[in-house]
């Protein structure tokens, strides 16, 4: 009804360079600085509403990314009489070296833009907005989403509840079967394959994404939403990868990694069995994901491969060697 107060909409950007930093700026009629954005207006989406505000305050054509957060504030928390507000938080970049040193300031509202690493940028920011970033940025880093109310990650939030409070609500039981589901640590799951050929190399391949510097063992994610299994996975990718439709042998290992503020990631390793001259001539890459194939003695996988994958094929080696296994391994240590 046009005689009822809506909330008041706004759209905010974590706006990254290729480096990881965070873009602040410093509104020249306030003290505090501020993450780029503002409200919608009119008919506007959140997403062209801060494509436009980008444009106007800072000349950058980007497209707002994926939805990073959402945080509904009420009127009193909100600063705004008789509105609340609800901001949408998304991702925009990484933005180019050249396009990120490029960005001007038309005359106007802002003083200063400052690309800042994310816990200075945090550090930088008023309390209504640096937690907002915090969770929008622990909802990037595990590829999940953060709903906040009045900057406070709520109970049932996939991303930016802190772990601490998380096994606190659930010991009380505060937690409702939808919400527990929600905020339950997440792991990615993927499957390689180790080939060798009749001179015990190993069968590494380059990636045409991420660092092409580093090589991997055929393999790749597990679509576990699809109802696919380790081994189907293994299977899938080594045809999608090199043309070759085997089955694989064996499991050899389960590797565990993890890092901070990121998903756990679980890989499942196979025997791939040895593949001989013929088999080897029969490889044929998928463009789009590998640039070439080479057979690595494993006396020459330092400088290749990252150590903790070079400490799991290492391990599987053994393995096979020795006929043991499936070994439990973390982070390519037994």
């Amino acid at each position: 009804m046009p005689d009822r107060p809506s909330p008041l909409v706004a759209a905010t950007g974590v706006v990254l360079d290729t480096g990881g930093r965070v873009l602040v700026l410093t509104p020249s009629r306030a003290a505090d600085p501020q993450l780029p954005g503002g409200t919608v207006e009119e008919t506007e989406t959140p997403e062209e509403g801060l494509a436009r505000v980008l444009k106007e305050e800072l000349d950058l054509a980007l497209p707002a990314g994926r939805l990073l957060a959402v945080d509904s504030r009420s009127p009193g928390a909100a600063g705004v009489p008789g509105r609340s507000l609800v901001v949408h938080v998304h991702l925009v970049g990484p933005v180019p070296p050249q396009q990120a040193d490029a960005i001007s300031l038309p005359a106007g509202s802002l003083t200063g833009a400052h690309w800042l690493p994310p816990d200075e940028a945090c550090a930088a920011l008023p309390a209504p907005v640096a937690p907002r970033l915090l969770a929008a940025l622990a909802a990037l880093h595990t590829g999940s989403f953060a709903h906040l109310v009045d900057g406070v990650p709520h109970p049932g939030s996939p991303a930016g509840l802190d772990p601490a409070r998380r096994v606190a609500l659930e010991h009380s039981g505060a937690l409702d079967p939808a919400s527990h589901r929600a905020s339950r640590p997440k792991a990615v799951t993927a499957a390689s394959v180790l080939f060798t050929d009749p001179d015990g190399r190993v069968l590494l391949v380059q990636p045409a994404y991420g660092r092409s510097d580093r090589w991997n063992l055929p393999g790749g994610g597990i679509d576990s939403d699809l109802g696919e299994i380790p081994r189907a996975a293994a299977r899938r990718e080594v045809h999608e990868e090199l043309g070759l439709d085997l089955a694989p042998g064996r499991l050899l290992a389960v590797n565990w990694s993890h890092k901070a503020g990121r998903p756990a990631r679980i890989r499942f390793l196979y025997d791939g069995g040895v593949l001989d001259a013929p088999a080897l001539a029969r490889i044929r890459l998928d463009e789009t994901e590998l640039l070439q194939w080479r057979a690595v003695a494993p006396a020459d996988l330092r400088g290749l491969v990252k150590p903790a994958l070079r400490r799991q094929i290492t391990a599987c080696l053994t393995a096979l060697a020795t006929g043991t296994g499936p070994l439990e391994l973390h982070a390519g240590r037994p």
